[in-house]
């Protein structure tokens, strides 16, 4: 079954469809020097449009990329703190576009 938004794939193999904020932390936590060095989260799509990686660094810390080629956006991030990286992937993934997703009917009162 495919993941009805995105999925996160870990260089370790492990996944999960459309992860929560706590799922992404968990993921970015279970991330080592080793043999799960990185976590992509991208639509489960072919060919998609946009996608974000954590990956960890030699020095320390993790290096966050975003990259929507629809928006023309390409951010390189780096800090030390999962909780951020969890909450700012959350938000950012959130506004992507989804054509699947229905939209909002906004109505006057």
């Amino acid at each position: 079954m495919r993941a009805q938004y995105y999925g996160a794939d870990s260089e370790n193999g492990d996944r999960i469809d459309d992860p929560s904020e706590d799922a992404l932390f968990m993921m970015i936590s279970d991330l080592n020097n080793s043999d799960n060095t990185f976590v992509v989260v991208q639509p489960d799509e072919d060919d998609p449009v946009w996608f974000a990686s954590v990956a960890v660094l030699d020095e320390g810390g993790y290096e966050t990329v975003r990259r929507d080629t629809s928006r023309n956006e390409h951010e390189v991030t780096t800090t030390t703190s999962i909780n951020d990286i969890a909450r700012d992937l959350t938000i950012w993934m959130a506004a992507r576009d989804f054509p699947e997703r229905p939209t909002r009917q906004v109505t006057d009162f």
